[in-house]
C-alpha cells in the first residue's frame, strides 16, 4: 500500500487527500462543462491552484483539460461544426508561439481584467448576440485565446460565447467547444515542453484527473440530453457572467499583493 501511494504521489510532492480532492474535481469539472458547456476548466484551476505550485499550474492544468476536451470531443463527434476548426487552428499555432516568448513578462492581473471585460461584453452585448461569426473571426479568436491561456489557463470562457453564436444547437455548442479547447491546450503543452517543463514526475496525478474528467463528461452527456435548450442558453450565460466576476476578483488580489 504504501508503494502505492508513493506511485501516485511521491514525485509529485502532493499529499494523498489532496491528489483525491484533484480527481474529484476533476470529475465535477468535467461534468459541469459537459452538461452546461462551460465552466470546469475554471474550477479546476482554482482548486489546483490550492495545491500545486504556481510554477507547475499551468503546464497541469492544460494536460488536464487536454485530456477532458478530447473525450468529450470524441464522445460527441457527431456534433461538430469542422467548417470553424481551420482558421482557429492557425490561429492558436501563431498565439502558442508569440506566448512562449512572452510567458514571462506580462502581468497575469492585467490579462485576468481584459479576460473579464471581454467576456461580459461577449456574452451581454445585443450586437454581439445577433452576429455570425465565420473564419476571419475563429482565426482572430484562437491566436487571442491562445495567447491568453499561456498566462490565464482557462480561456474556454473566451471561445465560448463565439461557438455558442456560431452553433444553433446545444449539443453542437459543447462538441465544438470541446475540439476548439483541445486544438488550444494540445499546442500550450507542445509550447511548455519546449520552455523546458518537465511533466514526469506528474504522469501519476495526471491519469488520475484524466481518468475521473473522462467519466465525469460520460455522465454530463446524458445530463445535457435532458437540458431544455432555453435553459441550457440561460445557464451558460449566468456561468460566464460568475466566471467572468471571479477573474475581476482575481485581478484585484493581485494588484493589492
Amino acid at each position: 500500500m504504501d508503494q502505492l501511494i508513493d506511485l501516485l504521489i511521491g514525485e509529485a510532492g502532493l499529499q494523498l487527500g489532496g491528489f483525491f480532492l484533484l480527481c474529484g474535481v476533476s470529475f465535477l469539472g468535467s461534468f459541469l462543462t459537459a452538461s452546461l458547456g462551460i465552466g470546469g476548466g475554471v474550477l479546476v484551476l482554482a482548486t489546483m491552484a490550492q495545491i500545486l505550485p504556481p510554477a507547475v499550474l499551468i503546464p497541469i492544468h492544460g494536460v488536464v483539460q487536454l485530456g477532458s476536451n478530447v473525450g468529450r470531443a470524441t464522445l460527441m463527434r457527431r456534433n461538430i461544426l469542422t467548417s470553424i476548426i481551420p482558421a482557429f487552428l492557425i490561429g492558436t499555432i501563431l498565439g502558442a508561439l508569440l506566448g512562449a516568448k512572452l510567458v514571462f513578462s506580462l502581468p497575469t492581473a492585467l490579462l485576468q481584467t481584459v479576460l473579464a471585460v471581454f467576456i461580459l461584453y461577449a456574452v451581454w452585448a445585443p450586437k454581439f448576440k445577433a452576429s455570425s461569426p465565420g473564419k476571419p473571426t475563429f482565426f482572430t479568436v484562437g491566436f487571442a485565446a491562445t495567447l491568453i491561456t499561456m498566462f490565464v489557463g482557462a480561456t474556454g470562457p473566451l471561445v465560448a460565447p463565439f461557438v455558442g453564436a456560431a452553433c444553433p444547437e446545444r449539443q453542437q455548442v459543447v462538441a465544438t467547444h470541446a475540439t476548439l479547447m483541445t486544438v488550444q491546450h494540445g499546442f500550450k503543452i507542445i509550447a511548455f515542453g519546449t520552455l523546458g517543463f518537465a511533466f514526469g514526475p506528474y504522469i501519476p496525478l495526471l491519469v488520475g484527473l484524466i481518468a475521473f474528467g473522462f467519466a465525469g463528461t460520460w455522465c454530463g452527456k446524458h445530463i445535457l440530453l435532458r437540458v431544455p435548450e432555453e435553459t441550457f442558453r440561460t445557464g451558460l450565460k449566468i456561468i460566464l457572467t460568475l466566471l467572468a466576476f471571479r477573474l475581476f476578483y482575481g485581478a484585484a488580489q493581485s494588484y493589492s499583493s
